[in-house]
């Protein structure tokens, strides 16, 4: 195996542990009810993001005149990591977990595409194109089943707000990803670049965390809710997150984590009891081989190379 294959490989394994531990936050959030949205994605990615910065302090300061000449990248990223978090809660809370997850993680890719496109010039393999439309039509399958579960519906402007909401997320996510991507590619170190870039947007998530979060501190359990969330899936998340984004591309990265929706429906299955018709597990049939039409190997000589 190459090098360059070596560091593929790791580079997706990274992306696609990152993208399972965020399918978890939408059944963790719903074991704090009384927990708001923004509260919930105010510590998420607030606490986790300044983690983050802690975690990556002597990297951070070995590359701060680095991350001083691209400033503006460094603020656009931090400023989209402030958003995603409300915009996706948000959009989980109206429109539903599966739902919410499904349109956030399914319009990154495309907004993610579109960013490099109109950024840098990059064009798209056929191959891309086909795999990520296997996984839009399997979260679309999946976006369907999840509702057609429900007895009660919610109401239209809820899931219509929810909706708008989850794409602001996904464009926040695709630009966090991209100026992230982008301090990498001028010499940064991962842990430099994702800790600047968290560590400023946890900072400015901070007023909003005073403001809202006094329910987290109601019950142990509400407690327990937030520790998790910025500790697993954010903190240790985006670590993994950072180290597959320092070797494959964005848009190959947001990919990947479209296996997030399939795995908040599996979960919001067998933990929450919510059920899923064959539509769903469809979805998440198409959605898997999404998955491996992007990260397989093209032919067989490419696969002698790895």
């Amino acid at each position: 195996m190459s090098m360059a294959a070596r560091q593929r490989r790791l580079g997706m394994f990274g992306v696609l542990s990152a993208a399972i531990l965020w399918g978890t936050t939408g059944t963790a959030a719903t074991f704090a009810p009384q927990v708001s949205a923004v509260a919930i994605g105010a510590v998420a990615m607030g606490m986790g993001g300044i983690l983050q910065a802690l975690f990556a302090a002597q990297s951070i300061a070995r590359f701060a005149e680095q991350l001083r000449h691209n400033g503006y990248i460094l603020l656009i990223g931090a400023i989209a990591v402030a958003i995603y978090p409300l915009a996706f809660y948000a959009s989980m809370h109206l429109a539903g977990v599966t739902v919410g997850t499904v349109i956030t993680i399914g319009s990154a890719p495309l907004f993610s595409a579109l960013i490099e496109y109109c950024r840098e010039g990059k064009k798209l393999s056929a191959r891309w194109i086909l795999g990520a439309s296997l996984g839009l039509v399997g979260m679309l399958l999946l976006s369907i089943a999840k509702n057609g579960s429900h007895q009660q519906a919610s109401e239209s402007t809820a899931i219509l707000s929810g909706i708008i909401l989850g794409l602001i997320a996904g464009f926040t996510y695709a630009l966090y990803s991209w100026a992230a991507h982008r301090l990498m590619q001028r010499g940064i170190t991962s842990r430099a670049a994702m800790g600047a870039t968290f560590g400023i947007g946890g900072i400015l998530l901070m007023p909003i965390l005073a403001v809202t979060g006094a329910s987290l501190l109601d019950s142990w359990n509400n407690a327990a809710v937030g520790i998790y969330m910025a500790l697993v899936p954010m903190f240790m998340g985006y670590l993994c997150y950072g180290y597959g984004l320092a070797r494959i591309p964005a848009s190959m990265a947001t990919a990947i984590t479209l296996i997030e929706p399939a795995i908040a429906a599996i979960l919001a299955v067998l933990i929450i009891g919510e059920r899923l018709v064959v539509t769903g597990w469809i979805g998440i049939i198409l959605i898997v081989a999404c998955l491996l039409l992007i990260t397989l190997p093209t032919n067989l000589k490419e696969a002698s190379k790895q």
